[in-house]
């Protein structure tokens, strides 16, 4: 056992001399680093892209995605959604009115069809699985989500500061609003595209 110290205390303190740059040892190797380091940066910032390396990354983006673009479902809005999201549950997502898309249902989705589990015959990839809720429901939880609770927030932020306003009134100061509060009560935020 301790021959066995010994050895691993000798190649330590030999891996510790080759990061220590005031070693001889180290200052050898530190600049072999640091002169290839700089032979290679030289290279990358000279280097300019051409044509056909501009395409060759094309083609990747194209072929290289995680998550395929889902085929449009007429009258419904097509996402991915999580099998393992600790808050975004796909229980929840159903209850509110989300369906599962058969790969049959989607032509050209059937090579990420599943075979087996909770979602079998779902299109899925990995822990995503495709889903469509009607456009109807999704535009009004889109209303609800990016127009009714942003205008219900301002007001409230509007309401806390009027009533600090009176409240500083009352014991003889004054509050100036500034060019943000100002805004905010001036305009509402818009109704949005998602209302019919």
């Amino acid at each position: 056992m301790d021959d066995m110290d010994e050895r691993l205390k000798t190649e330590v303190a030999d891996d510790s001399e080759d990061l220590n740059p005031r070693s001889q040892r180290g200052r050898i190797l530190g600049a072999g680093r640091r002169s290839r380091e700089a032979e290679d940066r030289g290279v990358t910032e000279r280097r300019e892209l051409s044509d056909d390396d501009r395409i060759e990354m094309f083609r990747k983006t194209l072929f290289n995605d995680v998550l395929p673009d889902l085929p449009e479902i007429p009258g419904y809005h097509v996402c991915w959604l999580s099998t393992n999201h600790p808050n975004d549950t796909i229980a929840t997502r159903m209850r509110l009115g989300y369906e599962m898309i058969k790969a049959h249902e989607v032509h050209g989705m059937e090579y990420v069809s599943l075979k087996t589990g909770d979602y079998a015959g779902g299109v899925g990839i990995n822990e995503m699985v495709a889903f469509k809720i009607s456009s109807k429901l999704y535009q009004a939880y889109m209303q609800e989500a990016h127009h009714a609770k942003p205008a219900d927030q301002a007001g409230g932020i509007v309401q806390l500061l009027d009533s600090h306003k009176e409240q500083a009134e009352r014991d003889g100061g004054r509050v100036d609003e500034g060019d943000g509060l100002s805004e905010l009560r001036r305009s509402a935020p818009s109704r949005g595209i998602f209302s019919n």
